[in-house]
Parts: structure tokens; C-alpha cells; sequence
């Protein structure tokens, strides 16, 4: 049998108390421990495998969180994050700035910016042809009517109602001098559109493609902006007088049939864009109706959902513009239609009508158009 002595620093044990004996492992013995009797100090067992571990007197001390998610965090963690949080910041700053600066924007600012392009001034001639030719037909109208048939006019009214309608003609005749040529952006890209498969083909095979088969295989859009370009200068040279009249009449009700083809195709793309919008609007709206769902129970992230409705007012605002376009869309719809299908009934009325609204859908585009690019350009 052997023996270990275990010593214990408390003062007062007894010799017997002070030792543990332990009998060799043949004998099958259970080795024993007996406590000592002095209990006032916390003593360790020593057959313990597992004895306590001592505390971090260095956490406990300085009051910190030993279970908190800071201690987890490494230092790319808290750079990415602190990145992101100025990114975000920033992006609200600029939005910030952009709203502030398209509030100082003034109306004369935007309307000088819209007049110094070909279609700016196109519009605001369209607003003044037919503003003047609505005033005509309600002129018309109130002097045909059983209550005025019987009075004497003014010498003045007729006068102007003769220089109103001379303006008409005018504005008409310079709003198709300023869209003349109008088919070099199309015929430049059906050109660079055969110059890339030329440089293909003649990589590969050593032969180039025919400029004729580049404009057979150009989209319809292109081609029809292409041929409605070239009839209606061809138009437009009958009215100057360098064509002959038939030529140019001919030439107009191509022009016509290519507008109403070329409205018809926009149309169709008017409305498969307005389904992608409206899809991602659905999506969008879900995922902030899920994550208000979600803010009861403490999972909602607030950076997902400024982002969300960010988003949602951007879609907003692009349907929005999307169904000016339509509606302006099928106003020129309108107005064409009597021209193509040669329709007479109340064609004066209806025409003047259309044309003033596509004027009014069309300068509202353009001008919200030169504002933000103002405001972007001052909040820079």
C-alpha cells in the first residue's frame, strides 16, 4: 500500500486529517478523500478531472460584456461596416442636395436650356400653333352660335383672326423645317451596324455584307424612323416650293402611314415596359410589406427598408412618366388617324384637341427632363 500526502494551507488539521490513502490498483480498492474540517475556505477536490477555472479578473474587472456580439466583431467587419454607413450616407447627402437644388431651379433656367435644342423649340411652337388654333375654334364656335349670328363684328376681330391663322401656318411650316434631316440618326446607326458586320464577316469568311442587306436586316423601328425622315423633308421641300405638289403630297401620306406604324410599335413597347416596372414596383412593395411584418418581432433591417422606399418612389415616378408617354402616345394615335384613314368628321375639332394635348404631354416630359439635369448639374 502506498500513500500520498495532500497539504492543505489552512492551520488547526490533524495529522489524520491531513493525508489521503490511496491503495494500489491490484487491490481493487475505491480510493477515499475526506474533507478537512476546517470549512470556512473553499477547497478543491483533488480527484476532480475537471477542476473550476479561474475567472478573467481582467474582463470582470473593467465592467465589459463577455457575451456581447462587439467581442465577435473583427476589424474588416468594422471597416466594411463603417464603409457602408458612409456610403449611405453620402448617397443621402447628394439626394439631399439634389431636392434642394432642384427647388432653387428657376422656370426661366429651364425653359432657356429647353429652347436651345431643335425639339425644345419644336415643342414650344406646337404649344403656340395649336393654343392659337383651340382659340380659333372657340372663336368659330361662339360666332356661329344663334346669339351672335345677327351682330355686327368689329372691323379689329376679323383682322385678327386673319394674322392668327397666317401664325398658324407659319409655325407649322417651322416646326417641319426644324425636324428636316431628321433621318441621320437612324441612317448612322444602320451604317455602324454594317460597319461591325463587315469587320465580323471579313474576319471569318474574308468577304463583307452588302449595305443593302445591313438596312433589310435593321429593326422596323430604325427603318421606319428612317423612311419617315426622308418623306417628310420631301414634304417639307414640296411646301418651300423645291419639289413639285403631287411629289409632296405623295410623299406626306407616306410620312403619315410611317407615323402611324411608328406610334403603333411605341406603343406596344410603352406597354411591355410599363409590366416590367409594375413587376418590380410588386416586388418591391412585398418585400416592405414582409418587413413590416417583420418589425414586431425585432428582424426588420431599417437600411433594407430606406433602400426599399427609395426604390418604390423611383418606380413611381418612371410609371408615371411612362403613362405620359402613352397618353401622348395615343393622342398622336388620334390626331394621325384622321390623316391615314383620309376621316372627316369633326377632324378640325378632334385634331386640335390631340394636338394640343400630345403639345402639352410632350413639353411637360421634356421640361421635367432639363430640370433635373439642372439640378444635378447645381447640387455638384
Amino acid at each position: 500500500m502506498s500513500s500520498i500526502t495532500f497539504p492543505y494551507g489552512g492551520h488547526g488539521h490533524s495529522a489524520s486529517s491531513s493525508f489521503v490513502t490511496v491503495h494500489d490498483s491490484h487491490h481493487g480498492s475505491i480510493p477515499s478523500y475526506e474533507p478537512p474540517n476546517d470549512t470556512s475556505s473553499f477547497q478543491m477536490n483533488p480527484l476532480s478531472s475537471h477542476p473550476p477555472r479561474t475567472p478573467r479578473t481582467s474582463i470582470i474587472s473593467n465592467g465589459s460584456h463577455v457575451y456581447g456580439t462587439e467581442i465577435y466583431d473583427t476589424k474588416e467587419d468594422k471597416e466594411v461596416t463603417s464603409q457602408t454607413f458612409e456610403a449611405e450616407d453620402s448617397e443621402e447627402e447628394d439626394e439631399e442636395k439634389q431636392d434642394a437644388a432642384k427647388d432653387r431651379v428657376r422656370r426661366e433656367d429651364v425653359w432657356r436650356e429647353l429652347l436651345k435644342s431643335s425639339n425644345g423649340r419644336d415643342k414650344a411652337f406646337k404649344l403656340l400653333q395649336y393654343s392659337m388654333k383651340m382659340y380659333l375654334l372657340f372663336h368659330l364656335a361662339l360666332t356661329s352660335s344663334p346669339a351672335f349670328r345677327g351682330r355686327k363684328r368689329p372691323a379689329w376681330e376679323a383682322e385678327l383672326t386673319q394674322r392668327l391663322t397666317s401664325a398658324i401656318a407659319g409655325f407649322s411650316l417651322t416646326r417641319k423645317c426644324l425636324i428636316l434631316f431628321n433621318w441621320l440618326p437612324p441612317l448612322t446607326s444602320i451604317l455602324a451596324q454594317h460597319a461591325s458586320d463587315s469587320y465580323a464577316g471579313g474576319a471569318k469568311k474574308g468577304r463583307h455584307k452588302p449595305l443593302l442587306h445591313t438596312f433589310l436586316h435593321a429593326p422596323p423601328p430604325v427603318l421606319l424612323e428612317f423612311v419617315n425622315g426622308l418623306a417628310d423633308d420631301a414634304a417639307t421641300f414640296s411646301k418651300l416650293g423645291l419639289i413639285g405638289k403631287k411629289a409632296g403630297e405623295r410623299a406626306g401620306r407616306l410620312a403619315d402611314w410611317c407615323w402611324f406604324a411608328s406610334t403603333l410599335v411605341n406603343l406596344v413597347e410603352n406597354s411591355v415596359e410599363r409590366s416590367v416596372i409594375l413587376e418590380q414596383q410588386h416586388q418591391v412593395e412585398s418585400r416592405l410589406y414582409d418587413e413590416s411584418m417583420a418589425g414586431a418581432t425585432g428582424k426588420s433591417n431599417p437600411s433594407a427598408q430606406k433602400f426599399d422606399h427609395k426604390e418604390l418612389a423611383r418606380l413611381q415616378r418612371q410609371d408615371h412618366w411612362i403613362q405620359v408617354t402613352r397618353l401622348k402616345l395615343l393622342m398622336d394615335l388620334i390626331f394621325v388617324s384622321y390623316d391615314v384613314f383620309r376621316l372627316k368628321r369633326a377632324k378640325g375639332q378632334v385634331q386640335t384637341f390631340a394636338g394640343l394635348a400630345s403639345a402639352i404631354l410632350s413639353s411637360a416630359k421634356l421640361y421635367d427632363r432639363h430640370k433635373t439635369a439642372l439640378s444635378k448639374a447645381s447640387s455638384h
